[in-house]
């Protein structure tokens, strides 16, 4: 029997010894899954910022009067366009300000993709819009036909509304 309890009791220790390097390599393959992650969000990142500064670019030449703005940093990155006319009215002077932005926030816990869009056309919001997806569940080109959507989206509600 002494010797079935050394073999059963250095068994249990092999086994231990195996479940401590099992969870190390899992803690491995995780930290690099967080890497590949980020690698990925930075790849779509790139990739739909010049998408997005294009497509804000055809509306500052379809409607002279918008200015650039290039966004970066904690809001996300990507470009926006903004003018603010001048409105004169039985002597009586108002701003009308309009901005259109898109932006990729930054990666967060969620591991998502989020595009943020915003349009706001004569002081009035048209509209706030984010389209999110798992970072390993994203398609670059739903994202582009959305960037491309939201555009004409805008483009064809200010050209309705001034004048």
């Amino acid at each position: 029997m002494s010797d079935d309890f050394k073999a059963r009791f250095e068994s249990a220790i092999q086994r231990g010894q195996n479940r401590r390097e099992q969870a190390a390599n899992q803690s491995r393959k995780a930290e690099m899954t967080e890497e590949e992650l980020k690698r990925l969000h930075t790849s779509f990142r790139l990739a739909l910022s010049d998408r997005i500064e294009s497509k804000v670019n055809d509306i500052i030449d379809a409607f002279p009067g918008f200015r650039h703005e290039a966004m970066f940093g904690e809001v996300g990155w990507g470009s926006a366009c903004y003018r603010d006319d001048l409105h004169l009215e039985s002597g009586r002077r108002t701003n009308q300000y309009s901005r259109f932005e898109m932006v990729i926030r930054p990666i967060s816990d969620l591991k998502v993709l989020d595009l943020k869009g915003k349009g706001t056309i004569k002081n009035r919001e048209l509209f706030n819009r984010s389209l999110f997806r798992q970072i390993s569940e994203v398609d670059v080109v739903e994202f582009e036909q959305v960037i491309d959507a939201w555009t004409i989206e805008y483009a064809e509600q200010f050209a309705a509304k001034i004048g």
